[in-house]
């Protein structure tokens, strides 16, 4: 079951990805109607439809996956993944086929990461309680503030500004928990082994962040989105995601004592 879930998380991940791709392409209206696509099942995959009916595909096929474990699992988590994923499919619906304001598709955004991090959540989940511990706990909670921003800077809700400061203090807030983790659990392999692994993501996201900034003010002035500032957009988005994961699982793993990885 629990490799299951690991093809359940990766697939969110890759349908996280996939809205990235949708927004970086401005692709985010090229289907008019929900659920159906232009009345039909399939549409005429032509320009953004491509990417957003691939977005929808990805979504019903997550959805149905994250339902049968949430069957087999059992788990309140698991359950609460599935409410996660209905929400974000019918707030997807609505940000479709209403004149949504600018904060519904920022919501949509985060509730996507979310969803991820609940999925991250369900792999390294223990049979035992765990007890949390702060640092890690802040560390994701930074991480995840840092998409609320990103998303609102995406969605010309708000400047760059804040998602610039924020990125900075999620990144100093990072350091402190992955090297708190290192130097009193150095010995500890499973410990070691996730708080480097999200210090290395939050460091990349940084760069990836920088050459999405820098791309997307080099093509300011053309008429499409060009493909070096999708790249880096959607790398940032999908880099962050696993940070966002990586940061939930150090919190597990550490709370657990080391035991729910094996």
């Amino acid at each position: 079951m629990r490799w299951f879930a690991v093809i359940v998380a990766v697939s969110t991940l890759l349908l996280v990805t996939a809205g990235g791709l949708v927004t970086s392409n401005d692709a985010a209206q090229s289907v008019p109607d929900w659920p159906l696509s232009y009345g039909k099942l399939v549409p005429p995959l032509e320009g953004g439809i491509r990417f957003e009916f691939a977005h929808r595909v990805l979504a019903a096929a997550v959805a149905v996956l994250t339902l049968i474990l949430a069957l087999w699992s059992r788990s309140r988590l698991a359950w609460i993944a599935v409410a996660a994923m209905l929400a974000q499919a019918l707030l997807g619906g609505a940000v479709v086929t209403l004149v949504a304001p600018k904060w519904m598709p920022v919501a949509h955004a985060c509730l996507a990461q979310l969803c991820f991090g609940i999925m991250v959540a369900l792999v390294f989940q223990p049979v035992s309680t765990v007890a949390l511990r702060p640092v890690p706990v802040l560390a994701a909670a930074a991480l995840f503030v840092q998409t609320i921003l990103g998303a609102a800077a995406r969605h010309n809700l708000t400047g760059i500004v804040p998602h610039i400061a924020g990125a900075a203090v999620a990144t100093l807030i990072v350091m402190w928990a992955g090297v708190h983790v290192l130097m009193h659990h150095m010995e500890n392999p499973p410990f070691r082994r996730s708080a480097m692994l999200l210090l290395s993501l939050t460091f990349s996201q940084v760069f990836l962040g920088m050459g999405a900034y820098i791309s997307r003010i080099m093509a300011a002035d053309d008429p499409q989105p060009m493909p070096m500032m999708i790249s880096f957009t959607v790398a940032h988005v999908a880099v962050g995601s696993l940070a966002f994961g990586a940061a939930i699982a150090m919190a597990i793993v550490v709370g657990h004592g080391g035991m729910a990885v094996a």
